[in-house]
C-alpha cells in the first residue's frame, strides 16, 4: 500500500506581501529633521509696512465764530440774586386773650403776741456776775495778772453781797472769800495750791447761776 503525504504549503513564501514598518518611521523621522532644517536655513520674511493713515479732510465751511469776551469776577463775590417776588404776609394769629387772674383772699390780720418780759433777777445776782465776768477777761497768763483780777473779783463780790436778797446772799459771800484766798495764794501770802481754790469756785458759779434764774 501506498501512503498518502499531504504537502505542507512552505511558510517562505509567505512573508513577501508584509511592509517593514520599521523602516518606514525611520524614513519619515528623516524627513521631518530635513524640513525643520529647511525652515531653519530659510531667511525669515520682511515684514509689511503698515497702511498709511488717510490724511486729514479740510470742511469747507464757515469760520468758527471767536469765543465771547466774559469780563472775570473777582473771587469770592457771589452772583447779584434775582429779586424775588415779594411775598404776600402771612397773617399772625390773634393772641388770646390773657385769662384774668383770680383774686387771692386777704391775709388774715394776726395780732403779734408781745414779747414776754424777762424776769426780775434778784438783787445782787447781776453785779456778782459782773464781778466774775471782769476776773475771765482781766485774768492774764502770769500769775501776778491772775492775782490782781481775783482781788477785783473780790471787791465786786463784796459790794454785789452787802444789797443782795437773802436767797443768793450766802453763796455771792461765799464766792466773794474764794476769789480772796485765790489771790493770796497767787501772790504767794499762803503757800498752798491755788487750783484748790479754784476748783471751789467752779463748783459755787453754777449755784449762784440756779439760784438767780430761779428768783430763789
Amino acid at each position: 500500500m501506498t501512503e498518502s503525504r499531504v504537502e505542507e504549503p512552505s511558510v517562505t513564501g509567505s512573508g513577501r506581501g508584509r511592509p517593514d514598518w520599521g523602516a518606514v518611521a525611520a524614513l519619515s523621522g528623516v524627513a521631518a529633521a530635513l524640513v525643520a532644517l529647511v525652515a531653519y536655513l530659510l531667511p525669515p520674511d520682511e515684514p509689511r509696512a503698515a497702511p498709511a493713515a488717510p490724511a486729514a479732510v479740510t470742511s469747507s465751511s464757515a469760520p468758527e465764530p471767536a469765543p465771547e469776551r466774559t469780563t472775570p469776577r473777582p473771587h469770592g463775590s457771589s452772583p447779584a440774586p434775582e429779586p424775588s417776588e415779594s411775598a404776600e404776609p402771612s397773617e399772625s394769629p390773634e393772641p388770646e386773650p390773657e385769662p384774668e387772674p383770680e383774686p387771692q383772699p386777704e391775709p388774715s390780720r394776726t395780732t403779734d403776741a408781745p414779747a414776754p418780759l424777762p424776769a426780775l433777777l434778784p438783787a445782787g445776782c447781776r453785779e456778782a456776775s459782773a464781778a466774775v465776768a471782769a476776773y475771765r477777761r482781766d485774768a492774764g497768763g502770769s500769775r501776778g495778772a491772775q492775782a490782781d483780777a481775783a482781788n477785783l473779783a473780790y471787791q465786786g463780790l463784796m459790794r454785789a453781797g452787802t444789797d443782795a436778797d437773802q436767797s443768793v446772799r450766802p453763796t455771792i459771800l461765799r464766792l466773794a472769800q474764794e476769789f480772796q484766798e485765790l489771790s493770796f495764794r497767787l501772790n504767794g501770802m499762803v503757800m498752798a495750791d491755788p487750783n484748790e481754790v479754784i476748783a471751789d469756785i467752779n463748783a459755787d458759779l453754777p449755784v449762784l447761776s440756779r439760784k438767780c434764774s430761779n428768783g430763789s
